[in-house]
């Protein structure tokens, strides 16, 4: 029942905390702590300086010697509070009431506790972040205006702590957008043959992610960059196959032709060698030819000032011989007598013919100019025959 309730006899001038009616309230807070106290007291040593737990006794204290051991202890757990390791291939960020203050190096440090505050950065752990994993990430859109689906992954590490922690607000994230749109902007200059074939796309994406992250002082460094994947989507890739198929095609042509190539032009430049040598040899013949001639003339005519008639009558003679000598039919006149004399002189022409074919053959190698010697022999034996006859009449 309530302490107040009719029946309640003898509590019913107290209240629930053991007071008389008459009393403040509740007991003291200055009591409690008093007592507190005292319990402390006694386990340090100190006395009580009076009996009983009145509100009217006063407590005992600390010595000095208590509370400077206190104070000695509470410092030494505090200074030690504040000794860490920092690890190779890590870095501690130290903070002074929230604000940068410095990097600390691998090795045994020390900060003031509830003044600076540390956190670890781990600078030689290897990261990676995966680009094309989901549908929308891996279409991307070429120069040539086709799509193809691409599967990236970068390898990265942080370069600088305070900017990983302080500088970006989720490096990961940003990271990752950066190489989408890195990634995007290399693809979408390049053709679909390049992508495919994997030109040198990585190390460009590399190269400009590097940029990006720079630009944002993310504090990242990127290590590799690989090109996982790229192919046409599989909605269109039996169209692309049909066109890779035409394309390997139209290369097998073009090598065949260049390898016909290869072999008829250099046939060609020979032929044309040749016949280029033939014309001079036979422009030299004819200007050989000429030369002779035009000699020859001249040193007839200068015969032909001294005796005309002489001379006149050679040049007849030669030329009836040039022209008769291929007649195979020979007539001799006898101004004397009936009888005709008969000579094989045909068949002499005939054979003097064929020894010269002959010996034409045999030479084989030799260019037309040695014929045109043989011929100006010939027109100098039968010269040489005119001048005999002249000389006999």
């Amino acid at each position: 029942m309530a302490w107040n309730e009719p029946g309640n006899s003898g509590d019913k001038d107290k209240d629930p905390w053991g007071k008389q009616r008459g009393d403040d309230g509740p007991p003291d807070l200055e009591d409690i702590v008093k007592n507190i106290q005292d319990k402390v007291t006694s386990i340090f040593g100190g006395g009580r300086r009076g009996g009983g737990g009145s509100r009217g006794n006063s407590g005992g204290g600390l010595s000095p010697t208590a509370f400077a051991l206190i104070f000695v202890a509470l410092l030494g757990v505090w200074f030690v509070s504040g000794i860490y390791i920092v690890t190779d291939g890590t870095r501690g960020v130290v903070l002074q009431f929230g604000k940068f203050n410095k990097t600390t190096d691998p090795g045994p440090q020390w900060y003031p506790r509830f003044i600076q505050s540390v956190d670890i950065v781990e600078t030689d752990k290897s990261r990676s972040v995966r680009v094309g994993v989901n549908k929308d990430e891996a279409l991307m859109l070429t120069s040539d205006e086709n799509i193809v689906d691409v599967r990236f992954e970068v390898q990265y590490k942080v370069k600088n702590a305070e900017d990983f922690l302080f500088r970006v607000a989720t490096p990961e994230v940003t990271i990752k957008t950066a190489t989408e749109s890195a990634l995007r902007e290399i693809v979408g200059k390049k053709e679909m043959k390049s992508v495919l074939e994997r030109d040198d796309v990585a190390q460009k994406t590399g190269e400009l992610l590097q940029k990006i992250l720079d630009r944002y002082k993310t504090g990242l460094l990127v290590e590799n960059v690989n090109l996982d994947y790229s192919d046409a989507p599989e909605e269109v890739k039996p169209a692309f196959n049909d066109v890779n198929s035409a394309e390997q095609d139209r290369d097998r042509f073009i090598e065949e032709a260049r390898k016909y190539q290869n072999q008829i032009v250099p046939i060609a430049r020979g032929e044309a060698a040749r016949i280029t040598q033939e014309a001079e040899a036979y422009r030299a013949e004819k200007i050989a030819r000429a030369s002779g001639d035009a000699a020859r003339f001249n040193q007839v005519l200068v015969e032909y000032k001294k005796a005309p008639k002489v001379t006149r009558e050679r040049l007849y003679l030669e030329a009836m011989e040039e022209v008769l000598g291929n007649n195979n039919k020979v007539m001799i006149d006898v101004k004397k007598g009936n009888s005709l004399l008969y000579l094989p002189i045909d068949q002499l022409n005939k054979k003097r013919r064929i020894e010269l074919n002959q010996n034409n053959t045999e030479s084989g190698s030799q260019n037309s100019g040695a014929a045109t010697t043989s011929s100006i022999s010939s027109r100098d034996r039968s010269r040489h025959k005119s001048r005999t006859r002249e000389v006999r009449r």
